[in-house]
């Protein structure tokens, strides 16, 4: 999470007109706008609505289809591309099939416009009135470019279905959704960094410490792995828990041509990887629990033992009901939640504690004899 979570190095006092609480609010809105995109964009997925708009338009594509005849000229843009020749077409869409797969993957680009709107415009009026807080005018304009990066990578991964595929590629697609988690973390720590300078006063941004890291590359890795899933459909292969087909390591993976390329290409392999992968990631989980709780944040370690315990169950009932679009839908959602959960924890393990309070734990350490 490096460029959206980078601390700034500057602990002199805050700017008299600073307004870091306000800004922290703002940030939170941002973070809770990415969290809305990225559940629409499994449902998008899910749906399989993502190449229903076969042009990349970020000004003029904020307005669906006004009549019929553009109606008709936007599906017939869609039946050029091999996704539906191969599979809608021979399904027998009709124009209305077309339309609600043409919603959704227009909410999801109408919600990232809209965040964009929402981030341009605030971070100018705050930069305007000189309100943002030293150290933070880079951080802001880092997420804000990250967020352009995203609407391109999003662009590029429409752009991998729609010529001699009939999805996106998946390894675009994990690339497209970790980016918008990494947007929605990186609101989320900053938020908490502001929230904490608006308390004190004092500008000592946490930093990313050897245990967040892990426990963030832990639900990161298990996140992508969900993504290469849903990109090969990996999710229909078995629907069955605990074993996968009656077996504990499926039949039916293609070692053919190695075993990298099976791990990141066979369906089967694939989802069998990111169900056992699931319960590493717990174990790190809990261990890391246990320093944000040390740490002070029993808050943060009870939202994190609340998101994967409700995120293991919905995992498996996801399997179990042959890949239920509402429990698909809020796997992933809990999935985004477990990652802003994981950030909260991380912040609070790699926050600086006061020098008063750390001198007042060195005044109580007991004092050790010398004989």
């Amino acid at each position: 999470m490096d460029a959206a979570l980078l601390s700034p190095t500057d602990s002199a006092a805050p700017q008299t007109r600073s307004r870091p609480d306000a800004i922290a609010h703002w940030l939170l809105l941002i973070a809770a706008l990415v969290f809305a995109m990225v559940v629409v964009g499994g449902i998008t997925r899910l749906t399989e609505s993502g190449l229903s708009i076969t042009e990349w338009k970020p000004i003029s594509g904020a307005l669906p289809p006004l009549g019929h005849a553009d109606w008709l000229a936007e599906f017939a843009r869609y039946q050029a591309t091999p996704q539906y020749r191969q599979v809608s077409g021979p399904a027998g869409m009709t124009l209305g099939d077309f339309q609600f797969i043409y919603f959704w993957e227009w909410v999801h680009r109408l919600l990232a416009r809209l965040i964009g709107v929402a981030f341009a415009l605030p971070l100018l009026w705050f930069a305007v009135r000189r309100e943002i807080p030293r150290g933070y005018g880079w951080r802001l304009i880092a997420l804000f470019a990250l967020g352009g990066f995203q609407g391109a990578l999003g662009w590029y991964m429409v752009q991998s279905g729609l010529v001699n595929r009939t999805e996106v590629s998946h390894f675009r697609l994990s690339a497209h959704l970790l980016s918008a988690l990494l947007i929605l973390g990186g609101c989320l720590w900053t938020a908490l960094d502001l929230k904490q300078l608006a308390a004190n006063g004092e500008n000592r941004p946490a930093r990313l410490t050897v245990f967040g890291l892990g426990a963030l590359a832990a639900v990161s890795v298990q996140i992508m792995l969900g993504a290469w899933v849903a990109g090969l459909r990996a999710g229909q292969v078995a629907s069955s828990w605990p074993l996968m087909n009656d077996h504990f390591l499926p039949e039916g993976i293609d070692w053919s041509s190695g075993a990298l390329f099976a791990f990141t290409h066979d369906p089967f392999l694939i989802h069998f990887v990111h169900r056992w992968w699931a319960w590493g990631v717990v174990a790190v989980l809990v261990l890391f629990s246990r320093h944000v709780k040390a740490a002070g944040g029993r808050c943060a370690s009870i939202a994190i033992h609340s998101a994967f315990g409700t995120q293991i169950l919905l995992g498996i009932a996801t399997v179990m009901s042959g890949v239920a679009i509402g429990l698909a839908v809020a796997h992933q959602a809990v999935g985004a939640l477990l990652l802003a959960a994981t950030v909260w924890g991380a912040h609070v393990v790699g926050r600086p504690l006061p020098e008063r309070e750390a001198g007042a734990m060195q005044r109580n350490r007991p004092m050790r004899s010398h004989r």
